[in-house]
């Protein structure tokens, strides 16, 4: 038994070279938007990787009041402070966040569907 090679097959990491590219010092330059599906026709919008010299309540209060949507603030482990919104606000958070000036466009990056 111990003479035949046996090979085990890798599990496939769909996210390998996306994680190998946030490695770098380049990564807090991008915000990222998302979308989480929760249940049935429910999603949330999360957007990740503001500067921290931001107040993330004033911005998430002018969203909520802007997109007549309900949010909050959540403190994540590996992400920091992430903004999240009821809702599919992918596109309204990117031009709002590029109106106000808090980052140019060709820093976001949106995710999902």
């Amino acid at each position: 038994m111990s003479d035949l090679d046996l090979q085990v097959p890798n599990a496939f990491d769909p996210f390998a070279e996306a994680n190998a590219d946030n490695s770098g010092a380049g990564t807090k330059d991008y915000v990222h938007i998302r979308i989480q599906q929760r249940n049935g026709r429910k999603s949330l919008t999360t957007v990740q990787g503001l500067k921290k010299e931001f107040s993330y309540n004033k911005i998430l209060k002018d969203l909520k009041k802007e997109f007549c949507c309900n949010g909050t603030v959540v403190q994540d482990p590996e992400l920091g402070q992430v903004i999240q919104l009821q809702g599919d606000q992918r596109k309204n958070v990117s031009t709002f966040l590029v109106q106000v000036g808090i980052v140019k466009k060709e820093h976001i990056k949106i995710h999902g569907f």
